[in-house]
């Protein structure tokens, strides 16, 4: 692809005499700085040159969630994607899984919780009603758990994400490329707004998640989302405000 360079050994001798944690972050800076001068295609093309395999897409099937399943698996349709399962989402939710399953041809790895939904609120009640201590442990449960399974059993060496800089303030300073549960992330849309997303969606025809219509604009479990008309702000469409992240992109290591 015109514009994606492959760079010299980018994970290997750079900074070979600085310790393992120094050369990650040299490493992060010097990668960053390069695809800041790509488009979201050549990122995406640009990790899969020079970031270890495999390579796995994680997704939310949230409302813009077509524009970067599409982006990756035309590039490369084989890349697994997974989507953690809460048993919590909204019907909708499941429909639009469905939907662009058979509409890209996904190779969907579905992970969820070994412990069902049903004997969680048995043994901790609802612990999303339970302040952020309790949001926090059921995130952790429910989502970051089977993530890092997810990462571990598909042998992920890079994940790539969605996630965009303007999506909320806690992700105002993400980078297109970091290290997460031990492996690198790239958020190849990263520096893409609202209106991008937009553009990318009527120009393939490609559909919003549905509950968008009614005015949501972030989607995640049913109890803890609400749309706009609902709140506020959009900091209080999720997690009623408490916190915004369910802990897949809190920190970076």
């Amino acid at each position: 692809m015109n514009g994606v360079r492959n760079s010299a050994d980018p994970l290997g001798t750079m900074a070979s005499s600085r310790s393992g944690n120094d050369r990650s972050e040299d490493s992060a800076r010097h990668m960053n700085a390069e695809l800041n001068t790509l488009n979201a295609e050549q990122r995406i093309a640009w990790a899969f040159q020079n970031l270890p395999g495999t390579h796995i897409l994680s997704s939310s099937f949230g409302v813009q969630a077509a524009v970067c399943l599409h982006l990756v698996t035309q590039m490369y349709p084989d890349t697994p994607v997974v989507f953690i399962d809460t048993g919590y989402h909204f019907s909708e939710t499941y429909r639009f899984v469905d939907l662009l399953t058979a509409k890209f041809g996904l190779k969907v790895h579905v992970y969820r919780s070994h412990i069902s939904p049903a004997w969680q609120e048995t043994r901790f009640g609802q612990r999303w009603l339970q302040g952020v201590e309790g949001i926090e442990a059921y995130n952790r449960e429910n989502k970051v758990d089977p993530m890092r399974r997810a990462l571990a059993e598909l042998g992920a060496g890079t994940w790539i994400t969605g996630i965009r800089r303007d999506q909320a303030r806690s992700r105002a300073q993400i980078p297109y490329l970091s290290r997460h549960f031990g492996t690198w992330k790239l958020a190849p849309l990263a520096d893409w707004s609202d209106r991008e997303v937009h553009r990318y969606l009527t120009r393939h025809r490609l559909p919003y998640h549905p509950l968008r219509e009614k005015g949501y604009v972030s989607v995640g479990d049913v109890h803890t989302t609400r749309s706009l008309a609902e709140v506020d702000s959009i900091e209080q469409t999720r997690f009623f405000g408490l916190k915004r992240e369910c802990g897949l992109h809190d920190a970076d290591e």
